[in-house]
C-alpha cells in the first residue's frame, strides 16, 4: 500500500489507535479510580466509555492548533458534520420519555400475548427481535434506546446471571445494526451512502432487509430458547412502573413529535427546535415524566462527536484501503474494521471511491452492518444501550472483551445470512474450508494486519483480565483458609 501521510495524519492515526485500546480498558480506570483516591474523579471520567473518544479527540484538536494554528484547526471542525451526534442525543432523551415508553411497552405486551411462550420468555424475544426491526421506522438509535431500557426492566435488573446479560447485549447490539436495514434513512451506514448511490428503500429491502430480518428472528430466537429456563425463572412480563398511566392525547403528542424528530434527522436546526418544545411540555407537565435522560444522552454525544473528529483524519488510510479489495474481501474486512471504527464513518469513507460495482457498494455496506455489534464504537446507537444497561453490570461497567465475546455468534449469524444467501452460489460455500485458506493466502499482508488487529486486541486484553481474576482468588482462598482455621480454633477453645 503506496501511502505518504502528513505529520498530522500520523498523529491523528495514533490517538484514534490509542482511544480504541482506551474503550477496552475502561476497567482499568474504574480499579484506579477505587485504589487512587487522590485522583478519583479524573480516573472516573477516564473510565466512563462515553468520555473516551472526546478525550482523545481533544488532544487532536491540541496537536492540530500547534501544527498548523488555531484557524485552520476552527475550519477542520467546522467542515466536520455533528447532526449524527445531535440526533442521537435528542432521539435519546425523547425516546426514554415515559409517554413513549407506555407506548412501546403496551405494545411489547400486546405482542408478547399473541406468541405461545411463557409472558416473560416472550417478552424477552420480542424485545429482541421486533423491537430492533422497528429500528427500520424509527431510526436505530430509538430502537435501541426503547429496547434497552424494557429489557433492563424485564432482565438487566432481576437476578440473573452475567452470562444472561452479557448474551442479550451481544444480541441486542448485533439485532439493532443490522435491523435497521429494511428502509434506506434509519440506519447510519446505509443513510451514509443511499443518496449518492441512488439505494431506494425497496432496493435495500430486497438486497439486505429481508435477509438481516430473518437473521434478527433467527438470532433472538436462539438467545430466548438456550436462557429460556433462567428467564422463566426470573424475568419480568412487564415494565417496572408504579406512576399514574399518561393520557392519550399527552401521548400521541409526544410520540408526534418523535416522528417529526425522526423525518427531519438530516436538518439540525428543524429537530433541535423540535427537541426545545418537548423540553417545555416536560416542564410543563412533569407529572408525565420521569427524569430525562440529558446526562446520559450528553455523554453519548459527546462520545460520537469525538468520533467524528477523529475518524475525519482516517481517511488517509481507509479509503485507500477499501479502494483495493474485491467484493468478497471487502465484506469480511468490513466486519472486521468495524470493531475499531464507526460503521457509518466507514461507509461514507468507501462511498468516497469513484468507479466501484455495485457489488462493492453491497458489499461494503453488508459487512459494516453485519460488525455493528462487536464493539461500543463501531455502531453509533450502541453508546446509547451502554449508557442504560451500564450500571446493572458489576461494578457499574460492562466489560469490552465480555460483549465482543457474546457478539460473536450473533454476528457469524448475521454474516452467514447477509453474506452466505446469495443467489450466486449456494450457502454452504459458507463453510468451504478451501475457499477461506485461498482467500486468507490471497489477502494483501497490511490489511491482513488490520483484519486481525481487533481480534488480538480482544485475545490480550481477555488475557490479561483473566490474569488480574487469578491473582484474586489465591488471596480470597487464603483468607478464607485463615477465616476458617481461626474459627476452628475458638471453637476448641
Amino acid at each position: 500500500m503506496s501511502l505518504s501521510p502528513s505529520l498530522l495524519e500520523l498523529i491523528a492515526a495514533t490517538l484514534f489507535a490509542l482511544a480504541v485500546v482506551h474503550t477496552f480498558s475502561t476497567r482499568f480506570f474504574e480499579h484506579l479510580a477505587h485504589t487512587q483516591r487522590a485522583h478519583a474523579g479524573l480516573w472516573h471520567l477516564l473510565g466512563e466509555v462515553e468520555t473516551v473518544f472526546g478525550f482523545w479527540a481533544l488532544l487532536l484538536l491540541i496537536a492540530m492548533s500547534l501544527i498548523n494554528g488555531w484557524q485552520p484547526t476552527v475550519a477542520y471542525l467546522d467542515s466536520r458534520h455533528f447532526a449524527e451526534p445531535m440526533f442521537v442525543f435528542v432521539i435519546m432523551v425523547i425516546a426514554a420519555s415515559r409517554p413513549v415508553m407506555q407506548l412501546a411497552s403496551d405494545g411489547v405486551q400486546r405482542a408478547a400475548r399473541m406468541l405461545p411462550l411463557a409472558r416473560p420468555l416472550a417478552v424477552f424475544f420480542v424485545s429482541l427481535s421486533l423491537v430492533p426491526l422497528l429500528g427500520s421506522l424509527i431510526t436505530e438509535p430509538a430502537a435501541m434506546t426503547l429496547a434497552a431500557l424494557m429489557l433492563r426492566d424485564t432482565i438487566f435488573t432481576r437476578a440473573v446471571s452475567r452470562k444472561v446479560k452479557y448474551a442479550t447485549l451481544g444480541v441486542l447490539f448485533v439485532n439493532v445494526s443490522i435491523g435497521g436495514t429494511l428502509t434506506n434513512f434509519a440506519a447510519p451506514p446505509v443513510l451514509m451512502v443511499a443518496a449518492k448511490w441512488g439505494w431506494s428503500t425497496a432496493y435495500i429491502f430486497g438486497v439486505l432487509g429481508w435477509k438481516a430480518a430473518i437473521a434478527v428472528f433467527v438470532n433472538a430466537a436462539l438467545t430466548a430458547w438456550i436462557f429460556r429456563a433462567e428467564i422463566c425463572a426470573h424475568g419480568g412480563s412487564a415494565l417496572n412502573s408504579t406512576k399514574n398511566a399518561v393520557p392519550a392525547l399527552f401521548v400521541a403528542i409526544n410520540v408526534a413529535l418523535l416522528a417529526t424528530v425522526v423525518l427531519t434527522n438530516a436538518h439540525p436546526e428543524v429537530f433541535m427546535g423540535l427537541f426545545l418544545l418537548f423540553l417545555g411540555l416536560a416542564e410543563a407537565y412533569k407529572r408525565h415524566h420521569d427524569r430525562l435522560m440529558l446526562r446520559e444522552g450528553l455523554m453519548v454525544a459527546f462520545f460520537l462527536a469525538g468520533l467524528v473528529v477523529l475518524g475525519g483524519q482516517q481517511q488517509w488510510w481507509l479509503q485507500a484501503l477499501l479502494a483495493r479489495l474485491d467484493a468478497s474481501t471487502l465484506f469480511f474486512g468490513a466486519t472486521a474494521l468495524t470493531a475499531v471504527t464507526d460503521n457509518a464513518a466507514l461507509t461514507y469513507l468507501g462511498s468516497q471511491v469513484e468507479g466501484i460495482s455495485d457489488a462493492f457498494k453491497i458489499a461494503l455496506v453488508a459487512g459494516a452492518v453485519a460488525g455493528g455489534g462487536l464493539t461500543v464504537i463501531a455502531n453509533a446507537p450502541n453508546p446509547a444501550a451502554f449508557a442504560i444497561l451500564k450500571d446493572t453490570f458489576d461494578d457499574g461497567a460492562i466489560n469490552p472483551f465480555g460483549l465482543f465475546a457474546a457478539a460473536i455468534v450473533p454476528t457469524a449469524i448475521a454474516v452467514l445470512f447477509l453474506w452466505g444467501v446469495e443467489a450466486r452460489g449456494p450457502i454452504a460455500e459458507a463453510f468451504d474450508s478451501a475457499r477461506w485458506i485461498a482467500w486468507f493466502a490471497s489477502l494483501d499482508r497490511s490489511f491482513l494486519f488490520l483484519l486481525i488487529l481487533p481480534f488480538v486486541v480482544v485475545a490480550v486484553g481477555a488475557w490479561a483480565e483473566l490474569m488480574r481474576k487469578s491473582k484474586k482468588r489465591p488471596a480470597s482462598a487464603t483468607r478464607g483458609m485463615t477465616d476458617g482455621a481461626s474459627l476452628r480454633s475458638h471453637a476448641r477453645e
